[in-house]
């Protein structure tokens, strides 16, 4: 808490500062509202609007965390299953790099088509969108273990799945949380894009409405939420991360 009080404050002085230099270039040259409107214009926005907001922020967040919660454990089960099985991971991990090259916006009009407005497809946008990170992070991690390390154990007579759990995945934890971080973050982008699908409420339906009504504050306001909630994702994260790896923030390691 300390070392955030006594470094965040530069980032946050740093924001100020530009928003400041925002307002005061939109007032001296006077460009509309509804081209560029002024971070007063968004706050004000915010603080009018926030009752009407409220309900898409909650089913944007509600969203973002299921589809971040099936995407990241199928990526930890590829992960696990692609390291333990080389057959696997020679057949399939190719493929998995080349479905990335893929746009994610290009493949929900599809998903639209296959399983319609509900909630399923919405789930399968963020489950491609965060389940890639966490895989290559988690296989990156098993591959780091070092093979000293695998030798003394196998010599010690640890069988394969204690060699596992014992060695490869601690050892990888903190891949894995790296990769959690990206998945967090790109769980609400995710959600986000589901929205645009087709949805009642959410971030990305409040977007719609307001880019289609040249409301760009209210889109400025939505830009907003989803960097806030991307921190907060990314937050959660980090103190998962430094409870359960406390040996790593002490600076000590697996050995």
């Amino acid at each position: 808490m300390n070392y955030l009080i006594s470094k965040g404050w530069r980032p946050i002085a740093v924001l100020l500062l530009l928003f400041i230099l925002w307002e005061i270039i939109v007032k001296l040259t006077k460009v509309p509202d509804w081209l560029l409107p002024a971070p007063t214009m968004i706050v004000n926005e915010i603080i009018s609007g926030w009752t009407s907001f409220y309900p898409d922020l909650v089913s944007t967040s509600k969203i973002a965390v299921e589809g971040f919660l099936v995407g990241t454990t199928v990526g930890l089960v590829v992960a696990v299953s692609l390291h333990l099985v080389p057959w696997i991971r020679d057949s399939v991990y190719p493929l998995l790099i080349l479905s990335q090259n893929v746009p994610i916006i290009v493949l929900a009009p599809l998903l639209v088509i296959w399983f319609g407005f509900g909630l399923l497809p919405k789930i399968i946008v963020i489950t491609l969108t965060c389940f890639f990170p966490i895989t290559v992070a988690a296989l990156d991690g098993f591959k780091q273990v070092p093979y000293s390390h695998k030798h003394y154990m196998l010599m010690a007579g640890a069988g394969k799945s204690q060699l596992f759990w014992k060695l490869e995945w601690p050892y990888a934890l903190p891949s894995i949380f790296s990769g959690l971080k990206i998945s967090a973050t790109y769980s609400v982008m995710g959600a986000v894009i589901s929205e645009w699908l087709g949805a009642e409420k959410g971030i990305g339906v409040y977007m719609t409405l307001a880019s289609s009504s040249f409301r760009t504050d209210k889109v400025f306001v939505a830009i907003l939420s989803i960097m806030v909630l991307s921190l907060l994702f990314f937050a959660v994260i980090v103190a998962a991360e430094k409870y359960f790896i406390r040996w790593q923030s002490k600076g000590g390691s697996v050995e």
